[in-house]
């Protein structure tokens, strides 16, 4: 579809900044929201969907001999099994991740080598068991360590430099009078959404309907049509609910092409797919380990000479991922000598990919449990010493900062959390069998912005109008948020707006990550609204429209854009188990005008949920003989439950950022988890004097 570009102007607010209820909230509380394996979909003469298993191979590398389908074909309601042999041939197959079945090469543990289609999911998942699998293990590698030979990467994921260098940092850090230098580590963490990765879909012989739990409708049609090779128009993805992402579900992987392809060979009939819980583990993408080496050259009075963040990650033979763990630090401290670098390791393991606030939240986690450290040498209170090296100007571009800020969540996080009664001495305070500390870290994630966004506004019978973008909801509330702006741009009720999403059909909507979804979309729907009132004026006859597409509002150019926080934490520790708990969290927030204060602080708490169970938890582990992740499930990888969680709490500033958007917002999805875990981290050491450089804080650190 092709638009007008129009460069919004501000909306003034009047929904915008009210805790109007969710759009979707008596369909999600009630269970009629369908998701994506329960929309009532038939096939032409009226038959019910099938149901696919995926079968994945057990070695980490090397190719499948034979395939034996004898046992399966004959297992009651069985009605096919698919795989190398005769699978759908694809015209694009330079994406080894959702290339399958292509041909006989393994590349990794769990990658799916058939398919079981069957009446019902009881047959489909006996069919699957049934099917024997013959293969060839190859040499391989999987563990990541020190060892691990690394390269490289040409940029880094989100498109940022591999490596950036300022004046002399290692001639600083030599002359330092007060230095840190420690190596930081996260492990391999595991998106686990309430719904796992699914998809219902249909061919009909000339078009591909596929009902999926993606955070981007037209990107799962940019990516998999040249793949199957149909024109974009020929494939159409609908996700008008979706149970959570945390970025697992913003880019299209394995699972989707397994429900197309398995369409293609029933054509007519539907099928539905929905991976387990254990193949989540595996084909559905994770965050990847890292190991951060940071030095830190100060003077005795905490200000930053010189800094070096040094990043190793792992990625996938057949398909990089570079996490940008070092990324973070060129923007957050004032020091006049800096280096920050990115090598990756690669192996033959699943392909890793987003997962809430990649890069930020490992980085974020060495960066600040490294400035604690610094605050403990130099004597210098941990708030302090981040104010003391407050940047005036943004440290990597050298542009003035939209609106940062950061200094005003330090001071009102510290007032709010009572940090000025805080002992200066670390294993100060027992409270029985427990040691009791604070700790706090800062937080930041840039503003991002999605190009191409179109927005279609119509006017409607009754004084309404109809907004339509492809959008995703993902949990988030954007269904909600959305309708707020309309509103505002519109100059009308929230009440007067019917609001179209989530189909690939709709005018163009990007991917639903980054935190850029309110504010691209947004952006877009201000931009047709005010193009729609300049072409038909306050009182449209029904059935005029408008489509325009958003032209560069933010000023990414001239200013730099991002959100900052900071988290304040109080952990207790028990002198005899190690056993961490957290009884009090706190993020303070600048993210510009909150659009909707209901569902942003339901956001920032999830935020700072997700960065508490990284910090206690969540850890993944690879078998080194066979590659096979053994945590895939929610009891050996355990996530934070209702008993983890105690006192939380979330606020922003009063705020308006309108560099950003018209709406004056930035995006809150992502800031929560960044900077939780280093301020868990730091409060287990101000509780026992113990410093633990690398997740998760398991007992067995605090033990004597």
């Amino acid at each position: 579809m092709t638009a007008n570009e129009v460069t919004p102007t501000p909306v003034a607010p009047s929904s915008i900044g009210t805790s109007l209820l969710r759009r979707d909230g008596v369909e999600k509380v009630t269970g009629s929201a369908a998701y994506a394996v329960e929309h009532p979909v038939t096939g032409a003469g009226g038959e019910p969907p099938l149901q696919a298993w995926l079968v994945t191979s057990t070695v980490a590398r090397g190719r499948v001999v034979s395939i034996d389908r004898s046992a399966a074909l004959a297992h009651p309601g069985v009605v096919a099994v698919v795989d190398h042999t005769d699978a759908p041939r694809l015209a694009e197959t330079s994406d080894r991740e959702l290339a399958i079945l292509q041909d006989d090469v393994v590349d990794f543990r769990g990658q799916i080598v058939a398919i079981v289609l069957a009446e019902t999911a009881e047959s489909a998942r006996e069919g699957a068991a049934l099917v024997r699998v013959e293969q060839e293990a190859q040499p391989h590698e999987v563990v990541f360590d020190a060892d691990t030979p690394t390269y490289a990467p040409e940029q880094v994921n989100g498109g940022s430099e591999t490596d950036t260098l300022d004046g002399g940092p290692d001639e600083a850090l030599a002359r330092a009078v007060v230095t840190v230098d420690a190596t930081y580590t996260t492990p391999y963490e595991f998106n686990n959404p309430m719904e796992p990765h699914a998809a219902t879909a249909l061919w009909d012989g000339e078009r591909l309907t596929l009902h999926d739990s993606t955070q981007g409708p037209r990107p799962v049609r940019g990516t998999l049509a040249p793949m199957l090779g149909l024109e974009e128009e020929q494939v159409r993805v609908l996700a008008p609910y979706v149970g959570g992402g945390f970025g697992s579900k913003g880019l299209p992987h394995a699972p989707e092409m397994a429900a197309a392809m398995a369409a293609m060979t029933v054509p007519g009939r539907p099928v539905r797919l929905a991976v387990t819980r254990q193949q989540m583990f595996a084909l559905t993408g994770y965050r990847t380990a890292t190991r951060s080496h940071v030095r830190f050259g100060a003077h005795p009075d905490g200000r930053i000479e010189a800094l070096r963040h040094d990043t190793v990650s792992q990625s996938s033979r057949i398909k990089e991922f570079a996490e940008q763990a070092a990324v973070p630090a060129r923007v957050m401290y004032a020091a006049p000598h800096r280096a920050t670098t990115h090598r990756v390791a690669e192996l033959d393991v699943a392909v890793p990919s987003w997962m809430r606030a990649p890069g930020e939240m490992p980085g974020m986690f060495a960066h600040e449990v490294a400035m604690d450290e610094l605050a403990l040498h130099t004597g210098v209170d941990p708030v302090e010493l981040r104010v003391r090296n407050e940047p005036d100007v943004d440290p990597d571009t050298g542009n003035p900062w939209g609106n940062r800020r950061l200094v005003e969540c330090l001071r009102r996080g510290a007032e709010r959390f009572g940090w000025a009664d805080r002992p200066a001495e670390a294993r100060a305070t027992a409270d029985g069998e427990w040691w009791v500390g604070t700790g706090m870290a800062a937080s930041t994630y840039p503003m991002l912005w999605m190009p191409g966004n179109v927005a279609r506004v119509r006017s409607l019978d009754g004084g309404r109008y109809g907004v339509a973008i492809a959008a995703t909801d993902i949990g988030t509330g954007a269904r909600t948020v959305l309708v707020q702006i309309a509103a505002d741009a519109l100059g009308c009720p929230p009440e007067a707006i019917d609001l179209d999403m989530a189909d690939s059909d709709l005018p163009f909507g990007s991917v639903a990550g980054g935190s850029s979804g309110t504010t691209s979309w947004g952006t877009a729907i201000v931009a047709a609204a005010q193009q729609f009132r300049a072409d038909h004026g306050d009182h449209p006859d029904p059935g005029v429209e408008t489509t325009a597409a958003s032209g560069q509002y933010a000023d990414m150019d001239g200013h730099a854009l991002h959100s900052f926080g900071a988290v304040f934490c109080e952990a207790r520790v028990h002198r005899y188990t190690g056993e961490v708990r957290v009884p009090r969290l706190l993020g303070v927030y600048s993210v510009g005008r909150v659009v909707n204060p209901r569902t942003a602080r339901s956001q920032l708490l999830g935020g700072l949920v997700m960065g508490l169970s990284a910090a206690l938890f969540e850890d993944g582990w690879r078998d080194p003989r066979t590659g096979h992740t053994v945590t895939q499930d929610l009891a050996t990888y355990h996530v934070a439950a209702n008993a983890d969680v105690k006192q939380i709490e979330a606020e922003w500033l009063d705020d308006v950022d309108e560099l950003s958007t018209p709406m004056g917002s930035r995006g809150i999805g992502e800031i929560g988890i960044v900077g939780t875990a280093a301020a868990v981290a730091n409060a287990t050491y101000h509780a026992t004097g113990v410093r633990v450089r690398g997740l998760p804080l398991t007992a067995d650190h605090f033990l004597d």
